[in-house]
């Protein structure tokens, strides 16, 4: 299995279509690119920071006060959402890409 996984490696290094597609994925370090890391990454996750007891709140009245049954579990997962916190996982993808970013420059 390790020798399987080290030939496709090697396969995949070795590529220009697939060493092409990198480049195209990677962000660039330009203003937008930066911008578009901080709020796609760290908006979301600093506002939950600051504002997360009004959203639960929020979350919770609806998810008792909505009609519908579809509103009222979206509402629900909603609340749930916003309970658990920053999510460190989404943290860490934007200092990765941003990183990844700084080394394209």
């Amino acid at each position: 299995m390790k020798k399987k996984i080290k030939t496709i490696q090697n396969r995949l290094e070795h590529d220009p279509k697939f060493q092409e597609v990198v480049q195209r994925v990677r962000p660039e370090w330009s203003f937008w690119g930066i911008v578009s890391i901080g709020l796609f990454f760290f908006l979301p996750e600093l506002i939950t920071a600051i504002w997360q007891p009004e959203l639960v709140s929020w979350a919770h009245l609806h998810s008792i006060t909505e009609p519908f049954a579809s509103m009222r579990n979206m509402y629900a997962m909603l609340e749930e959402m916003f309970r658990d916190g920053v999510s460190w996982v989404n943290v860490g993808l934007g200092v990765l890409f941003l990183v990844w970013a700084a080394k394209s420059r």
